[in-house]
């Protein structure tokens, strides 16, 4: 299946941004169940294109001149296989899953976070019961609206509430906890609406389990298949965001972004 994207995300700011450095993650990785048939990203000016340390393909746009807004846009087609899971990693990326057993900030369990998730430490290192992991975060941490900012996992689970962001670091704290390889995914999710359109922004888990990455979409209470594109990959939201950046000047700053996946022929 072929699935068009577009993704616009526009800053604006109340007085001149003088210099600022944006690090965009919003290009598709290439993956055994994913193909990137084409794609772009629009900026003000080029953006150097790189990769980082998980092998996310990075862009780097530096503005150097006043400016009052930002805006950035990506968009293309991806080819994506109907068979649910991943079967590889991409060639950029060459980093041992050993490195996804460290927490962060965001992903650290707390107490409460590490008595809910001791009950599975013997069958935390087989499919069903990382399954039945998920199904239990996501009856603890019924759907809720998504933040600006990421709720860490112990809040979020403190809170009893959960977007599909909190879901994937409250599932990642669990694993880690239960020393089992786990990270963050960004990515989109096709919606199957009457009109074959989605604004589908969205972000699951992923757990090592007997040498194979294997996806936890907690909100859906599946894998991925052929309605995922995974974008990029890390220890957390932060290391996986679309679009982190540093300015300096700019005052107050409202951000509007919008993203729409459909299926193309």
């Amino acid at each position: 299946m072929k699935l068009s994207i577009e993704h616009e995300t526009i800053y604006r700011y109340d007085a001149p941004v003088r210099s600022s450095t944006q690090y965009i993650r919003l290009t598709p990785r290439e993956t055994p169940r994913q193909k990137v048939l084409q794609w772009q990203i629009d900026t003000p000016r080029a953006a150097t294109q790189t990769h980082d340390g998980y092998g996310n393909v990075l862009h780097v746009l530096t503005l150097d001149k006043p400016v009052r807004e930002i805006r950035i846009r990506a968009h293309g087609v991806v080819e994506v296989t109907t068979t649910d899971e991943e079967s590889g990693e991409p060639v950029a990326s060459k980093l041992s899953p050993l490195v996804f057993l460290r927490s962060t900030p965001v992903t650290r369990a707390d107490e409460a976070i590490a008595k809910f998730a001791e009950p599975y430490r013997r069958r935390g290192t087989v499919l069903a019961g990382l399954r039945d992991l998920g199904a239990a975060i996501l009856k603890k941490l019924p759907p809720a609206a998504q933040g600006v900012e990421p709720a860490t996992a112990a809040l979020a689970f403190g809170e009893g509430l959960g977007s599909v962001r909190d879901h994937a670091h409250v599932f990642i704290a669990c694993c880690v906890h239960l020393e089992v390889p786990a990270r963050y995914v960004s990515g989109y999710l096709l919606s199957h609406s009457k009109d074959g359109t989605a604004i589908a922004g969205h972000a699951w888990a992923e757990a090592r389990i007997a040498d194979r990455w294997r996806s936890f979409d907690l909100a859906n209470s599946r894998a991925t298949g052929g309605d995922h594109v995974k974008i990029a990959v890390g220890a957390d939201y932060l290391d996986a965001c679309p679009i982190r950046g540093i300015r300096t000047g700019g005052g107050l700053e409202t951000m509007e972004a919008h993203a729409k996946v459909s299926i193309t022929q």
